[in-house]
């Protein structure tokens, strides 16, 4: 596993303006056979939860889980990622909102957009949906957030939403909440209510 965050970091060096020898040494050393590109450090921890559900190692199978820190940045690591330099399988999640952008990032880099699965909204969306507003309410409340939650449902901004509205903005209030409830929820999931995008990317993997 460490070898494998050795390898991820040094891919967000080389995107970053690096140099790319560091990536391409440990990319053929480790057998990297894949890379799971997603927006955020929270997708990335959803999914680590259900592989580990699931009782897989995606490291040891050669998959390199990388959040590339926003959706922009997806045409840049597909073209380091992909077919112009190392020549990896790229899969992921993408928002709907982001999909046309995802398709033309992907399409100048050469690799296919079949292997990215698209979530309604965002992933926090599809979790509680998945879940219901009123297992995620108590969840929060598990993980000790009542108080924060109740006193964010009061502001006037949060009238007009719905309950499941406000659930997903209350996930981002706070710095580093969305990684603990990406992993969480994803835990709190039975097998059969894995939302459909997360499901479909653990399977094609």
């Amino acid at each position: 596993m460490t070898d494998m965050v050795t390898f991820r970091d040094a891919v967000a060096a080389w995107a970053a303006g690096g140099d790319g020898t560091v990536a391409r040494e440990l990319a053929g050393r480790l057998s990297v056979r894949a890379v799971v590109l997603l927006e955020g450090p929270s997708d990335a921890a959803a999914v680590d939860a259900l592989t580990g559900s699931r009782g897989r190692n995606l490291a040891d199978e050669g998959v390199c889980v990388l959040p590339m820190g926003g959706a922009m940045s997806v045409g840049r690591f597909a073209h380091l990622l992909g077919p112009p330099c190392l020549g990896l399988r790229l899969t992921g999640l993408c928002d709907e909102a982001e999909r046309s952008f995802y398709t033309r990032g992907l399409e100048r880099a050469g690799a296919a957009s079949q292997g990215f699965f698209v979530c309604a909204a965002d992933l926090e969306d599809e979790l509680i949906r998945a879940l219901g507003v009123a297992r995620v309410a108590e969840i929060v409340e598990e993980q000790g957030d009542l108080r924060a939650l109740q006193t964010f449902l009061r502001q006037p901004a949060q009238q007009n939403r719905t309950a499941q509205q406000q659930l997903r903005r209350f996930l981002g209030t706070k710095k580093g909440r969305k990684i603990q409830y990406g992993r969480v929820l994803v835990e709190a999931l039975a097998p059969e209510r894995v939302p459909a995008p997360l499901d479909d990317l653990l399977t094609a993997l």
